[in-house]
């Protein structure tokens, strides 16, 4: 089968031929439409991931149908349009993975390639309205964004939610997410023209982090916030403190900005501020992210696509950040 391979640290990818793997037992061979990129595979082509190893087939995302099952495996999936849900092994307890818990696409293989084989628990079916582009983009996003708010951010109808950084992937899921849900959504973003992207899609209000002061304008035009969603951490970490409500909660589920300089606990304690961590989500999670989709009919953000032959270009446009919403890989 053709497969995007990565040879070693901060190298380009090659399509290679390499051999077509076959389901276990409990497992289902996927023949792939379409994947999309996450940060976390630009990250590993830089280098900067843990347990890294090469070569590796990347890509957490995956849609496209069963063509076989392994043994003890349910034959009913074979020839069913599905996605992947990315979550390996997270285990019993909602509440955190378990210490066998993995990601797809490292160390195993993942979907930038013709098939993957993954265990069948991982399956869901592709919802009816969304085509193998759109459903790509869905799982590893879809699944961190929407336990960031309702399981762990616990968001209300009515409550004002801030989400930084909303051009990404996940951020704009959480977007639409937050609107579904009835609550008034701001966002920050990298430039002005994304900030109005997120207007037009229905968002309150929303200012560029790249602004001085963002902070101080956005808490001018809102007042402050019961949630924030957060995906960068880093010095302006703190200032999202200054923007949460007393007794609000801050979700925080990345750290691309890096580690918080300085954090003085007395402005968290004394505004009685919750600041919870995340990753990825239990299949509880992926189940009712994919009824609360199937619900409100909607459809993921996908601002570019390329071809398997084209994937470093993809890589390059996720480097530059200079997109809106999920960069997909079509698979023929």
């Amino acid at each position: 089968m053709k497969a995007a391979v990565l040879p070693a640290k901060g190298a380009t990818l090659v399509i290679e031929d390499v051999p077509t793997p076959q389901p276990g037992p409990g497992e289902a061979l996927v023949r792939l439409e379409a994947a999309a990129l996450n940060r976390r595979d630009w990250w590993i082509q830089q280098g900067q991931y843990g347990g890294l190893q090469y070569p590796a087939i990347l890509g957490s995302d995956g849609a496209g149908r069963v063509e076989a099952v392994g043994s003890t495996a349910d034959e009913a999936w074979v020839g069913r349009q599905v996605i992947i849900n990315p979550a390996l092994n997270w285990g019993s307890d909602r509440k955190a993975p378990s210490k066998g818990f993995g990601i797809l696409g490292m160390p195993t293989q993942g979907c930038l390639a013709a098939y993957v084989c993954v265990p069948e628990s991982n399956l869901a079916p592709q919802p009816a309205h969304l085509s193998a582009i759109e459903a790509a983009a869905l799982p590893l996003a879809g699944l961190t964004a929407f336990r960031a708010m309702f399981y762990r951010g616990r968001l209300q109808a009515g409550e004002k939610l801030l989400i930084t950084g909303a051009g990404g992937g996940a951020a704009q899921l959480a977007l639409h997410f937050g609107l579904h849900a009835g609550a008034q959504v701001y966002v920050t973003a990298g430039s002005e023209q994304k900030v109005q992207a997120c207007l037009a899609a229905g968002a309150a209000g929303g200012i560029c982090y790249k602004n001085e002061d963002w902070h101080k304008d956005l808490k001018a035009q809102a007042g402050g916030f019961d949630l924030i969603i957060d995906s960068a951490g880093g010095a302006d970490f703190s200032k999202l403190i200054d923007l949460a409500n007393d007794g609000g909660r801050i979700v925080l589920f990345g750290g691309t900005a890096g580690p918080w300089p300085s954090m003085p606990p007395q402005r968290i304690f004394w505004k009685q501020v919750d600041i919870l961590g995340t990753t990825m989500g239990s299949p509880e999670d992926f189940a009712d992210m994919l009824a609360f989709v199937n619900k409100h009919q909607m459809r993921p953000t996908v601002g570019q696509h390329f071809p398997l032959s084209r994937v470093n270009e993809a890589f390059e446009a996720m480097g530059r950040g200079d997109g809106l919403g999920k960069i997909v890989i079509t698979i023929a």
